[in-house]
Formats: structure tokens, C-alpha cells, sequence
């Protein structure tokens, strides 16, 4: 029981500090990357979306077939929540650019908080199981930690606000998954499972295609277009690798 624990337990961890790594690096060229967050929210967009038809969604229906509720279940939260923050939060001059940030900060979370869930899950099928999934999700870590920061930084949060939000949203809330479902693992059954991998994909699904993409495009860069196939480009690997 004590090695079931660890072992999902550092593959969780690990995923973190790949996040943490991605924040480190992007705070080291922070100025470059304020000046390219356009080309990072089509770049972001292009995975998120991606990641979500390519893989989340064809592996929430293998699980169940009422997947698609549950899509667009977390779509439309992600809607109710952004007029939310539009409404209560991003209601004054100082904050009316917040949710650029906030709403990707909280799809990302939902979606790594899921990630430390299912790393419960496959290390209890087997150690050989947990591994392979580990080394598939640990490749999109890197990058989310990039986005949620410098999102934030672009709605207008101060660095330091920025640093926090993009560690709890992308790194922390992986291991945190993994701990408050590690003592229900064997009640997390295929139905519940694909429900939770479903909801993910809607609410990525609606931060890269209703919230990132518009905002980008709003600036007409120039590459933009080749930003978002660039994330498209290493979605489709990330995908091939997770085999």
C-alpha cells in the first residue's frame, strides 16, 4: 500500500516541477515574452484545443458513452464563469482585463487538478500502466505553466501575483488531485473517470477556442497563424508519444 502511494505520488510531483521549470524559464524572459503573448495565447490555444479533440475526448468515450454531456457540461461552465468574472470581478478600470488571465488560470486548473487523478488511477492498475501514463502527461507540463503566466501577466496582475497563480493553477493542483483522490481510487470507476476527463475537455476547449483565440486575434500579429499551428503541431506530439 505504501508503494502505491509513492509511486503515483512522485509522478505527480515530477509533474510539477516540470511546471514550475516552465515558469522559472519564462520569468527569466519576461520581457520578451510580455511583447509575444498574442503569439503564446494562439500557441496555447493551439494545444488546448487540440490536446482536448485529439486525446481527452476519444479517451472519455472509450470509458462511456455519455461523455459528450459531461463536454459540454464543462464548456458551459467555463462560459458561466467568465461572465462571472466579467460581471463581479473584471467590473472596474483597474481590473476590467483580468479574465485574459483568470479564465485560463482556472480551465488549467481543473484540468491539472483531473491529471493528479488519473495518475491515482493508472498507478492503481499497475506500476508499468501509471508509468506510461506519467511520461505522456509530464510532456504537456512545460507549457502550461508558461501560459498561465504569462496570461495573467497580460490581464494586468503584478509579477508576483502572476508567480503564484500560474504555481497553484498549473503546478500545485496536480499533486493536490493526486492526494484528495488517492483514498477513493477504488470507487473512481470508468463512468466517473471518462465524466472527469470529459468536463476537462470542455472547459480547455472553451479557454482555447472562446477566450484565447478571440483575444489573440484582436491584435493581428502577424504569425499568429503559425503560432497556433505550432500548438497544434505539439499537441499531435505529445499525442504520437502517449501512444
Amino acid at each position: 500500500m505504501e508503494r502505491a502511494f509513492w509511486a503515483p505520488f512522485a509522478a505527480s510531483t515530477c509533474a510539477a516541477l516540470i511546471t514550475v521549470l516552465g515558469i522559472g524559464v519564462i520569468r527569466r524572459f519576461e520581457a520578451w515574452a510580455i511583447r509575444n503573448t498574442p503569439y503564446f495565447a494562439c500557441f496555447a490555444a493551439g494545444v488546448l484545443v487540440s490536446i482536448s479533440f485529439l486525446h481527452i475526448m476519444p479517451k472519455s468515450l472509450s470509458l462511456s458513452d455519455a461523455a459528450p454531456i459531461y463536454l459540454l457540461g464543462g464548456y458551459l461552465f467555463m462560459h458561466l464563469l467568465n461572465r462571472f468574472f466579467t460581471a463581479f470581478v473584471c467590473d472596474r478600470p483597474a481590473t476590467k482585463d483580468y479574465a485574459i488571465g483568470l479564465v485560463p488560470m482556472a480551465g488549467i486548473a481543473i484540468h491539472s487538478f483531473i491529471d493528479g487523478i488519473i495518475y491515482s488511477v493508472t498507478f492503481s492498475v499497475s506500476a508499468v500502466t501509471g508509468a506510461l501514463a506519467a511520461l505522456g502527461m509530464i510532456l504537456h507540463e512545460f507549457p502550461e505553466g508558461i501560459f498561465t503566466y504569462v496570461l495573467l501577466l497580460r490581464g494586468g496582475f503584478s509579477t508576483r501575483r502572476a508567480v503564484y497563480g500560474s504555481l497553484f493553477a498549473a503546478a500545485l493542483t496536480t499533486p493536490l488531485g493526486m492526494l484528495v483522490s488517492y483514498p477513493l481510487v477504488a470507487r473512481i470507476d470508468d463512468a466517473t473517470l471518462a465524466a472527469l476527463l470529459a468536463t476537462s475537455a470542455g472547459a480547455l476547449i472553451y479557454v482555447g477556442a472562446s477566450h484565447l483565440l478571440p483575444a489573440a486575434e484582436r491584435e493581428h500579429q502577424r504569425y499568429s497563424l503559425l503560432a497556433l499551428g505550432g500548438g497544434v503541431a505539439l499537441a499531435v506530439g505529445i499525442v504520437v508519444a502517449h501512444g
